[in-house]
């Protein structure tokens, strides 16, 4: 590639930083973070599986944000293997989720519905919050479809939160938090593909132009 061609695509490829997102991120890093330690307290005195796995996601949530930050206003290849580094950790805890549940198979835990109810309640309220913030800006490189995603997911996990509680509830068995929680590790678990998939279509097509 030529000097001249550098310097061109090296302005195109970095973009101009949207101080509106950068808010939206940051509100969005100090919310999920905070709804973390909520839910993981809640999950541990619920015996839930289902509020442990939205807390563990509610994390990866925070870092998620919180690497996008750092990487606005970069090159299209940081970004892109910034996705890749999130989608990576969005499959481990899908990963670390369906761990967690064969203890809890094993052990027949019946949560506490109640717990359940209320938290998810909670959860999803936060994370309808951050997705209609996020909504406009959903579409763009991986890096930005990674948030988009990892939000839209989440309000998907928290109505189901519910939903197990009320299973749980009239059910009073464990298997409605256990097929929640396995639930919400498959979901991590196909967003988790479809980032890394994009990002490393785009990180060959970068290599493709230099």
């Amino acid at each position: 590639m030529s000097a001249g061609c550098s310097s061109c695509c090296s302005s195109q490829d970095a973009p101009v930083v949207d101080k509106t997102y950068r808010r939206i991120l940051w509100f969005s890093l100090v919310v999920n973070l905070g709804m973390f330690f909520i839910e993981i307290i809640a999950g541990a005195m619920g015996n839930s599986l289902a509020l442990t796995a939205d807390a563990v996601d509610f994390f990866s949530d925070g870092a998620n944000y919180a690497i996008t930050l750092i990487v606005l206003g970069m090159s299209l290849q940081a970004r892109s293997k910034a996705a890749l580094f999130k989608g990576v950790c969005m499959g481990m805890v899908g990963a670390y989720v369906l761990f967690v549940s064969v203890s809890h198979i094993i052990n027949g835990t019946v949560p506490r519905a109640e717990v359940m109810g209320i938290i998810g309640f909670m959860a999803l309220i936060t994370n309808v919050v951050v997705a209609l913030l996020l909504f406009r800006h959903r579409s763009g490189d991986a890096n930005r479809q990674s948030i988009w995603i990892c939000s839209r997911n989440d309000a998907i996990g928290n109505i189901a939160v519910m939903l197990a509680g009320a299973g749980v509830w009239a059910s009073q068995t464990g298997w409605p938090d256990i097929v929640v929680g396995l639930g919400i590790a498959g979901l991590g678990l196909w967003g988790a593909a479809q980032i890394v998939t994009r990002a490393l279509a785009e990180m060959r097509t970068n290599d493709q132009n230099v």
